[in-house]
C-alpha cells in the first residue's frame, strides 16, 4: 500500500499536514514523533537485554547443576 507513494502524493500529504497543524508546529511535532520512536526503541532494546541476561542466567544455572 505504502509502495505506491510516490513524490507527487507525498507533497499533498505533506501540504495538508502544513495546513492543518501549521508552519510554527511542524518542527515541535516531528521532535516529539522523533521523541516518541526513541522511547519505543530504548524499550524494545531494553526488553531485549533483559530477556537475553535471564536466558544466560538460565544456561549457567545448568551448567553449575550438571
Amino acid at each position: 500500500m505504502l509502495g505506491s507513494l510516490g513524490l507527487p502524493e507525498l507533497l499533498i500529504l505533506l501540504a495538508i499536514v502544513v495546513l492543518i497543524f501549521g508552519v510554527n508546529k511542524l518542527p515541535k511535532l516531528g521532535k516529539g514523533l522523533g521523541e516518541g520512536i526513541r522511547n519505543f526503541k530504548d524499550s524494545v532494546r531494553s526488553e531485549e537485554k533483559k530477556a537475553s541476561d535471564e536466558k544466560e542466567q538460565a544456561a549457567t544455572k545448568d551448567a553449575n547443576d550438571a
